[in-house]
């Protein structure tokens, strides 16, 4: 069976949503496991390929290829490291947001409800804060807005009063302390959903994936050329709404553009695909971690 490390989201779809040039530079802003990279390197002559990714594991997967140019931080830096590169334009940004399985199957990293190990979720190991500092230390407003906001649990009290009852007494570690508060709060139905809920909480959290989002996406703004294309897989609803309105306004916060004098709406993309591309039959059954995956695809104006 091939290796779910190794298995691009929406590999096609991506690639011809990049509309390759051999000659241009391109960015993948989530190496992950590089399975998109790799096959954007194999399109390109004298073009060449930035990725980021703050991931020491991703770092240690990087191919030898003289057209790639790996960056070890996170993405929200897309446009600082690239003016250090001294790379004004680029003709297309790839973006996949989804957690690599990778990730998910490594018990010590503490991403996965499926596994015993450490509160950490950490996608840069060399980070502060982990997963259990903000169940140890959160204060409850800032416990209920992470749950509520990130994680769009409906009844989150309950949850939270758990977690500030068990640490009372002793301290989360494992992800077993967690599960412990979380079995009684969990639905009659559901039971995997609700988990993936609370762990996404934490991870989005941990990361500071919005803000870093937020930021990586208006970098796109600057350093897309004329005709450049963005490519973002999400895979739940805070983000797709980013993306969504990002392409829309030009701004992730913004539901509705920018005016001009005369009225006229100032938008920086116009969308490829007006609705999302979502996974195939196929792929879905080739791999299931695609099932939430969305693609959206728009070009630089």
């Amino acid at each position: 069976m091939e290796d779910v490390y190794h298995i691009p989201v929406l590999l096609n779809e991506c690639l011809d949503g990049l509309n390759i040039d051999p000659n241009g530079y391109y960015v993948d802003v989530t190496f992950g496991g590089g399975g998109h990279s790799k096959e954007v390197l194999k399109r390109l002559e004298n073009g060449k390929l930035i990725v980021f990714d703050q991931d020491e594991d991703a770092y240690a997967n990087r191919p030898d290829d003289p057209n790639l140019i790996f960056v070890q931080h996170n993405f929200r830096y897309l446009k600082h490291f690239l003016k250090y590169l001294k790379i004004d334009k680029v003709n297309g940004i790839l973006a996949d947001l989804g957690v690599s399985s990778h990730h998910f199957d490594t018990p010590e990293r503490g991403f996965s409800f499926r596994f015993e190990g450490a509160l950490d979720m950490r996608m840069n190991q060399n980070a502060k804060i982990k997963a259990s500092d903000i169940l140890n230390e959160y204060e409850e407003n800032d416990l209920f807005r992470i749950f509520k906001q990130y994680g769009e649990i409906k009844h989150a009290g309950k949850l939270v009063r758990g977690i500030l009852s068990k640490r009372a007494e002793s301290q989360f570690v494992m992800i077993s302390d967690l599960l412990e508060v979380v079995e009684p709060c969990v639905p009659a139905r559901d039971k995997n959903k609700f988990l993936a809920k609370v762990f996404q909480a934490l991870r989005i959290e941990v990361n500071e994936e919005m803000d870093a989002l937020k930021e990586m996406l208006r970098h796109t703004n600057d350093v897309l050329a004329e005709s450049g294309r963005l490519v973002v897989i999400s895979y739940h609803s805070l983000e797709d709404r980013l993306v969504k309105n990002h392409l829309k306004t030009g701004d992730p916060d913004k539901t509705q553009p920018d005016k001009d004098f005369y009225g006229k709406s100032e938008v920086p993309f116009k969308l490829v695909n007006r609705k999302p591309i979502l996974p195939t039959e196929e792929e879905l059954e080739r791999n299931t971690r695609s099932r939430s995956a969305k693609l959206r695809v728009a070009e630089r104006i």
